[in-house]
């Protein structure tokens, strides 16, 4: 890992380390200049279409609560450091560090392909989960109109579907969100990883701020929308001693449930997440991951299922009972039932012939 890293403008990843899969790699090097000495870099994101068959995919991990999902973009410019979306980057021959945030790629005929795999005559209708891997609702977003044409594809089909983010823009499609929760066919998770705006800041530096996630929180559930929050992930050390706070400002708002995941470093996001620590966080950079390895059994990370979302041993048993507390105390226990898969029905094309007789 690169003892040397230059300040990047409004961006999470310090570096751009070569991806796993190349040939070649590129490594930072020290010139002795300091970072005081360099003004900061800006990048330029760059947003290219990519080509998809299907827009529908599927998992059978145990540990995910949703088999099927939609990921209308690939890369995020929120610039998350923990994203564990990351490591995916490396498959595009790109960087999980910089390029991950400034060169994404969306999916402009992700309604055309959704239309076409719901209309198969064998189709069998489950909850479909949007924004799994990459936030559907990031900025590119306003533009492109990605996520709102595949959520008025799931309007058009009366088909369920719950969807994740950390973006105030999702109070956009309010108009096609509020009359689908009147049929119980969405839900909404919020991911507020911290109330403290210069933590938010430093830590998803292109996200929304923590006060316009929780009006989100409530606009939303004003408009009748169920809401989860997600407390995404919790880091020992560094935002955990927040997770009550953030739920009880999630309850006031009218969230009606809640979740949590402990802080994942798989491949890559180990050492980029190790670098902004020491940039950002030099005080307590030894500690932070000092105790992350305590709930990985003595490693950056364990991968192995049942134990990767919420850890291992005393630490992690400790947070997981104080969410269960925080979440009885502040009525966000409750479980919210099942979305409802009946009504799903492939609307007739435009120019069909009504069946005058059904």
């Amino acid at each position: 890992m690169s003892t040397f890293t230059q300040q990047v403008r409004g961006r999470g990843a310090r570096t751009n380390a070569t991806g796993r899969y190349e040939s070649q790699t590129r490594e930072a090097f020290d010139d002795g200049w300091t970072p005081d000495d360099l003004e900061p870099v800006q990048l330029i994101t760059t947003v290219s279409p990519e080509k998809a068959k299907v827009i529908i995919t599927h998992n059978d991990s145990p540990d995910v609560g949703f088999s099927a999902s939609i990921n209308p973009y690939r890369g995020c410019e929120h610039g998350c450091i923990y994203c564990y979306a990351r490591p995916a980057h490396a498959y595009m021959g790109l960087s999980p560090g910089l390029d991950f945030e400034s060169k994404l790629f969306f999916k402009p005929h992700a309604a055309e392909l959704l239309e076409r795999e719901l209309s198969k005559p064998r189709y069998v209708p489950e909850v479909i989960h949007i924004g799994g891997n990459t936030d559907p609702y990031q900025p590119q977003e306003r533009r492109l109109h990605v996520t709102r044409q595949v959520i008025e594809v799931m309007s058009r089909f009366n088909h369920p579907f719950s969807i994740i983010t950390k973006s105030a823009l999702i109070l956009r499609d309010l108009d096609l969100l509020a009359p689908m929760a009147e049929k119980n066919l969405v839900r909404v998770a919020v991911s507020i990883t911290s109330l403290d705006r210069k933590l938010a800041r430093s830590m998803e530096p292109r996200a929304a701020t923590p006060e316009k996630r929780i009006d989100a929180v409530k606009r939303l559930s004003d408009a009748g929308v169920p809401v989860i929050v997600m407390f995404a992930p919790a880091i020992p050390g560094l935002n955990d001693h927040e997770m009550e706070a953030v739920l009880e400002r999630s309850a006031q708002a009218g969230a009606r449930g809640a979740g949590y995941v402990a802080l994942r470093l798989p491949m890559e996001i180990k050492d980029l997440f190790q670098e902004w620590l020491a940039t950002d966080h030099p005080d307590r950079a030894s500690r932070v991951m000092s105790l992350v390895r305590q709930i990985r059994g003595g490693k950056d990370y364990d991968s192995q299922w049942g134990k990767r979302m919420k850890g291992e041993g005393p630490i992690a048993a400790l947070m997981s009972r104080r969410f269960a507390v925080a979440k009885t105390r502040y009525g966000l226990a409750g479980r919210l039932g099942d979305m409802d898969l009946t009504q799903f029905r492939v609307p007739p094309k435009s120019g069909s012939q009504i069946d005058l007789f059904g």
